[in-house]
This record gives structure tokens, sequence and C-alpha cells, in this order.
């Protein structure tokens, strides 16, 4: 598989969000508004790409009955150096993704990653990896996120889009809204890649 193909698949082909519906309890609930959703993605994102580097800098010498609890503390201190970072230098969105920040270190997205790409190949590769599978969850929790506060508020990143007219859908940044809307993206995405194979 060439470069591009690795980068490709987390952003089309195996998009955690849009097509293996994996890590979608944080995109539920913090993706209210654009701001979020970004945030959020980019989180994900480094933790995601730092973690493949480390445990395929280390695949060699990670014994086999200790593999899982290895990657775990790999990603929990990524995970904690961002957790830290966002609290020091952009505190109201900290606030804002509370508890799903610490819960990176348990994202089925970023264990996965590490157990099917980064432990069987090379530094380089595993970044690409990441990134691209960083970029295929940033563009979900965008997608969301951005229909959902559009919806809700008449808002994009606090920024009116809609005339003052405009009567908010409130369940659109409710859990019942994320639900539906997310199942919807799901829907389009899941037709497009039918009527690609046709």
């Amino acid at each position: 598989m060439n470069k591009l193909d690795i980068f490709k698949n987390g952003v089309t082909t195996e998009n955690p969000i849009l097509v293996q519906q994996v890590g979608i309890c944080a995109t539920l609930a913090i993706t209210t508004s654009l701001i979020n959703g970004i945030g959020m993605g980019v989180a994900v994102t480094t933790v995601l790409t730092g973690s493949n580097i480390v445990i395929s800098a280390l695949r060699k010498f990670i014994p086999d009955e200790v593999r899982i609890p290895a990657f775990i503390i790999v990603i929990a201190a990524f995970t904690t150096m961002i957790d830290l970072l966002m609290h020091a230098y952009t505190f109201e969105l900290y606030k804002a993704l509370g508890v799903f920040i610490p819960l990176i270190v348990v994202n089925c997205i970023i264990l996965a990653r590490a157990e099917a790409f980064a432990s069987k190949n090379n530094i380089f590769d595993s970044i690409i990896d990441g990134l691209g599978m960083g970029a295929g969850y940033l563009l979900a929790m965008v997608l969301l996120s951005s229909t959902r506060e559009i919806l809700g508020n008449g808002t994009i990143l606090g920024f009116r889009v809609l005339p003052e007219a405009y009567e908010p859908m409130m369940m659109a940044v409710q859990p019942p809204g994320a639900f539906i809307l997310l199942g919807l993206l799901i829907g389009i995405v899941n037709y497009l890649s039918n009527k690609k194979k046709a």
C-alpha cells in the first residue's frame, strides 16, 4: 500500500466515525458547536499520531504478553500531555470538552490503530496512518458539529449565518439530534460508497 493510500484509507475507506463507527461516544456528546468538534478532532489526531510513532518505534521491544498495557501507557502519556496543554492554553475549550479529553485514553480508534497498524509497520507509515485516521475523525467531527451548530443555534463559530427570524431546531443540539444527524451522515456515506462501487 503506497503512502497516499494509507492516508486516504483513514479519511474515506475506513473513516473511524462514518464507516467503522468506533469512538462515537465523544462524537455524540461534544459536537454541539464547531469549535468543540475541531478541538476534539485535533486532540485525537495528536494523540493518535504521537502514540503511533512511539508504538511503531518500540514494536520490536514490547513482548506480546504485555503489548496492550504498553500501548495504553503510551496513549495515556500523550493524552495527559494534551490535557495539560489544553488546560494551560485553551481553557474555555478545555472546560467545554470536559471529561472527554481524559477519555481519549480509552478511545477505540487509537488502541485499534496501535494494534492493527503501528505495531506492524514502520514509523513513517505509522505517522501517515495516524494523520489519515485523525483527518478522517476530524472531518466527521467538523461535518457533524457544524451541522448541529447551524441547525441548533443558527450560527457557525459563534457568528450568525441564518437570519434573526430563524427558529432554532433545539433538538439538533440535544442528544437525540446527535444520533439522528450522525445516522444521516453515515447513510449519505454508505449511499455514496455503494454508488461508487456500482
